[in-house]
């Protein structure tokens, strides 16, 4: 049944704009509109310094989406204008506001002396995992952006090119692998408390998602989600592998930054879809990878542009190069674009990821380009840290 765009639009008339002024349609915050297989993609320009308090006008515009007859999922985002360069915001990260030191505060602890006691901490010890050569983090500032569909596929973009691969889905509470890999069975014991990987498509895979059943909520807190995320790390038969990649969990948490600190990462891929706002908490991501010195391997911008199926057309549905533009704003390498797209949503549903379901299409080489530009920057980071050689003769 095809869906009628004018009636979404006559519902989206329902939904007030923010100060409860007009409606989102007749203010023209509502993008065009795409409707494709019962799906609807649009978002909403909203200021960009008011986009958490108005999240609950996306939610509004979803819903009244969805009252459509047809449609079964509505994808709203948010968006806003970016900002001229010449904006002081656009450039500088945003820092914590703290209150002023009292007198006896500031004279306890002069600055520089603080500054000094901070540097001297000793960083954390990075343990090697033995048998593998490589590991590699997939991260993002939010949830939402197909950082899990972006892992699993670069995962199988590396194995195709000859990379013996492994994946972990750090993702505790919203384990992905066993569906994306259409894994099911529970993982067997080696020895003691080694345990074996499961694997599909020449990839050998651990996630929480073997462990408990798909509906059962993880109610745990940080430290038991950095213990178990250690374990299926460090207490995996994963054998001999050129790389690990870890689908980390979204946003920068207490677990995200202690396994940047403890794992001995070759660096970090980050995914973000094109929109400002999506940016902001890229760029989140970005700053606490370089703070405990992890190298940035690259941006994917992921939902980039929007391929009609019927008229061929292309569409940027949630804006487009934004991840070009923050690449080349803070000098890290643009890894590429990968479209919104249903054929590697239902891949991905199904089980058989594009990269495997259908190894000879455009999009399986968008996601095996991605990974040979990444591999390629492992081993350039390889031949930096290692240095010059001195002979002596």
């Amino acid at each position: 049944m095809a869906i009628d765009k004018e009636t979404i639009r006559q519902q989206l008339r329902r939904v007030k704009g923010p100060d409860l002024t007009s409606n989102i349609v007749d203010l023209g915050l509502v993008s065009e509109i795409f409707a494709n297989d019962g799906k609807v993609f649009f978002s909403l320009t909203v200021p960009g310094d008011r986009a958490e308090e108005l999240e609950p006008l996306r939610v509004a515009a979803e819903k009244a989406a969805m009252s459509v007859e047809g449609v079964e999922k509505a994808v709203v985002a948010l968006t806003a204008e970016a900002k001229g360069s010449g904006s002081a915001s656009a450039n500088t990260p945003a820092q914590p506001v703290r209150p002023a030191p009292t007198r006896d505060q500031a004279s306890a602890v002069p600055p520089p002396m603080a500054n000094r006691a901070q540097a001297a901490t000793p960083a954390p010890e990075k343990a090697e995992v033995p048998g593998i050569g490589a590991i590699i983090a997939v991260a993002s500032g939010k949830g939402g952006v197909g950082k899990s569909t972006t892992s699993v596929n670069l995962a199988l973009g590396l194995a195709a090119n000859g990379q013996r691969v492994g994946i972990l889905d750090a993702d505790i509470y919203g384990p992905s692998m066993p569906r994306l890999l259409h894994i099911s069975g529970r993982p067997q014991p080696v020895s003691g408390r080694i345990i074996r990987p499961m694997e599909a498509y020449d990839l050998k895979v651990m996630s929480m998602g073997f462990l408990v059943d798909e509906e059962t909520p993880m109610i745990w807190r940080g430290p038991m989600v950095i213990s178990a995320i250690t374990q299926m790390l460090r207490e995996v038969e994963w054998g001999e592998l050129d790389v690990l990649v870890v689908d980390m969990p979204p946003g920068t948490g207490d677990a995200q930054l202690t396994m940047a600190q403890n794992v001995p990462l070759a660096g970090a891929v980050i995914v973000s879809t094109p929109q400002d706002l999506a940016l902001i908490d890229a760029r989140k991501g970005l700053a606490m990878f370089r703070k405990v010195d992890v190298p940035i391997l690259g941006i994917v911008e992921n939902m980039s542009y929007f391929l009609c199926p019927d008229c061929g057309g292309r569409h940027d549905i949630f804006g487009h190069g934004g991840a070009k533009r923050e690449a080349e704003r803070i000098g890290v390498p643009f890894l590429g674009e990968i479209p919104l797209d249903i054929r590697i949503r239902e891949t991905s549903d199904g089980g058989t990821p594009v990269v495997v379901a259908d190894a000879g299409g455009s999009h399986a080489a968008i996601y095996r380009d991605i990974a040979s530009t990444v591999w390629q920057r492992v081993e350039d980071e390889r031949g930096m840290m290692s240095g010059p050689s001195i002979v002596f003769e």
